[in-house]
């Protein structure tokens, strides 16, 4: 299993996240490009961090709304879905070349998960821009996605996708993880709880007390939570203790 962290996502003097302690132990980073979170000498640091520490880097492009920290649904057109996408993963693939590193991948943001996962022509045109910032496209993308909009397109288009499961997130119904304005405190031993039970029987409890079944090739821990670092450990552990140490999803 991969392990992958939403990082880099300070701002300025504004600082989020435990990106030092995270990026020994993962595998894969997606990395804030500028809107939703990631000042420029933010994503300088991180790559530089990312890539002395083995990291694969993908682009986390997000909304253009730092007050809102990209997790504010915003009436967009495609020709916008499709130059933000360009814009914010262009700029950290710029910061990536001095190492002879390329995008491991795109990951959207936020809000952009819902949007994505309802409008068709919205997520052809993150495909499209995909197309144009990396020869061989992948997405990364939750897990319980499958029938909606950009997962099925993407596979259309023969785009690999990475589905990932989050052991320290709030799943609906139908699979969808909850887009949450704040993190929540989960622990661990919580997130350690969900892991087990999804690596032994490929299902999550969702927020209502029902399960449902997933299946996923990463496993993603949000970098801005309280207790990240503790829980990728926990991770770790628990892999290494099944005998499939982390590894990357691609290569």
């Amino acid at each position: 299993m991969d392990i992958n962290c939403d990082l880099g996502e300070s701002f300025g003097n504004w600082k989020l996240g435990a990106d030092a302690a995270l990026l020994p132990l993962i595998t894969t980073a997606s990395l804030a490009c500028g809107f939703h979170a990631g000042d420029p000498v933010t994503i300088k640091r991180s790559v530089d961090n990312a890539v002395r520490n083995g990291v694969a880097v993908g682009s986390h492009p997000g909304l253009p709304d730092l007050l809102g920290f990209g997790r504010r649904e915003m009436n967009i057109s495609t020709e916008d879905m499709h130059a933000y996408v360009v814009y914010q993963s262009g700029a950290l693939e710029a910061f990536l070349r001095p190492f002879g590193q390329r995008l491991n991948h795109v990951k959207p943001h936020g809000a952009l998960y819902p949007m994505l996962n309802r409008r068709d022509d919205l997520a052809a045109a993150t495909l499209d821009a995909m197309f144009e910032v990396m020869e061989e496209p992948v997405l990364y993308w939750p897990a319980g996605s499958e029938d909606r909009a950009l997962v099925r397109l993407a596979r259309e288009r023969s785009v690999r996708v990475v589905r990932e499961f989050y052991p320290e997130s709030t799943y609906g119904p139908e699979g969808e993880t909850v887009v949450e304005r704040e993190r929540k405190h989960v622990t661990p031993e919580t997130a350690e709880t969900a892991l087990r039970r999804f690596l032994a029987s490929g299902t999550v409890e969702t927020a209502a007390g029902g399960t449902i079944e997933l299946a996923a090739e990463s496993v993603c821990v949000h970098g801005d939570g309280p207790e990240a670092a503790g829980i990728v450990k926990r991770v770790t552990e628990v892999l290494s203790e099944l005998g499939s140490p982390p590894e990357r999803a691609t290569t």
